[in-house]
């Protein structure tokens, strides 16, 4: 009997509406008549994820992640820290899913299961924030806090409304940070940008919080770039107008909006300033040092 190649399904049964778990076993099933031998580890708690790809990445043929956004980021940690270039699968069952959309996987289950199957292999740009890893995102200000403060009851029952409802709350709570960043230092291409900014984003992603998109940007996830996206804070509520039909309509022109590439960047800012690496939590810190780690991980899409 010809060897079975060897997969890791990664599953976060409380992800989104909680549907994949209720397929595990065709999922599995699928797995098995297409040859593969597959290993199913669920998570109970935050670091789960990180700590079964770094301690079993490097055994398997093919990593699958079920789960959203968060879950993969921890995935796309573990094998990293742990130097394994094992091939990543995913199948997004999340809230938003932004990183799913931005690589064009489909939006059915068994459909993200086929391209596990019979997909190829895309590599992709990650980027480093102080040394904890990301896949598609790093932001600070207005809105980052709800992919993280929004229960996850609410998540499961209302999905990707519940962002929205949790976004609204913080229109009437908009406070200037100050943030000085410095792109690409030390090069012939270094910039230096300086304000009070309601947003900061520094993104490989074709959509954030997936409200914001950022098609328009021409975004390519293995240029060895990251898009950096910085809404200023509003003066009044005409430039509040201005910048919400510039975003939500995707063409970014503003005067109350800048937006470039950069490889690396240093970011100084209030250390009580938090941060989300892709939907979750990061403590803040004075000085922000972020680097692009080109072409870093494969996805098979």
């Amino acid at each position: 009997m010809q060897d079975r190649r060897r997969l890791l399904l990664i599953m976060n049964p409380k992800s989104g509406v909680m549907l994949a778990p209720k397929y595990m076993a065709k999922i599995i099933e699928r797995f098995s008549n297409a040859g593969y031998l597959t290993q199913v580890l669920m998570t109970t708690a935050r670091g789960d994820a990180r700590e079964f790809a770094h301690r079993y990445g490097g055994e398997s043929d093919v990593v699958v992640v079920s789960g959203g956004d968060g879950t993969l980021n921890e995935v796309i940690d573990g094998l990293i820290s742990g130097g394994f270039h094992t091939p990543i699968g995913y199948i997004p069952s999340g809230s938003t899913n932004d990183f799913a959309n931005s690589i064009g996987l489909p939006k059915y289950i068994f459909d993200c299961v086929d391209t596990v199957i019979e997909g190829r292999p895309q590599k992709v740009d990650i980027g480093s924030f102080n040394g904890r890893y990301f896949s598609y995102v790093a932001s600070f200000g207005a809105f980052t806090s709800v992919t993280y403060s929004v229960p996850q009851n609410l998540k499961n029952i209302f999905g990707h409304a519940a962002y929205v409802m949790g976004g609204i709350t913080e229109l009437a709570n908009l406070k200037p940070i100050h943030a000085r960043i410095t792109a690409d230092p030390g090069t012939p291409d270094e910039k230096v940008v300086e304000g009070d900014y309601v947003l900061g984003a520094i993104c490989n992603s074709r959509s954030v919080g997936g409200i914001l998109n950022l098609e328009k940007l021409d975004v390519d996830m293995n240029d060895g770039l990251m898009e950096v996206l910085l809404i200023k804070m509003p003066r009044d509520i005409i430039a509040l107008n201005d910048i919400a039909i510039s975003t939500l309509g995707g063409s970014f022109k503003s005067n109350q909006i800048e937006s470039f590439s950069a490889r690396d960047l240093t970011i100084q800012i209030d250390k009580d300033v938090h941060w989300t690496l892709d939907g979750e939590y990061e403590e803040g810190s004075g000085v922000c040092e972020i680097h692009t780690l080109e072409s870093a991980i494969t996805m098979i899409i």
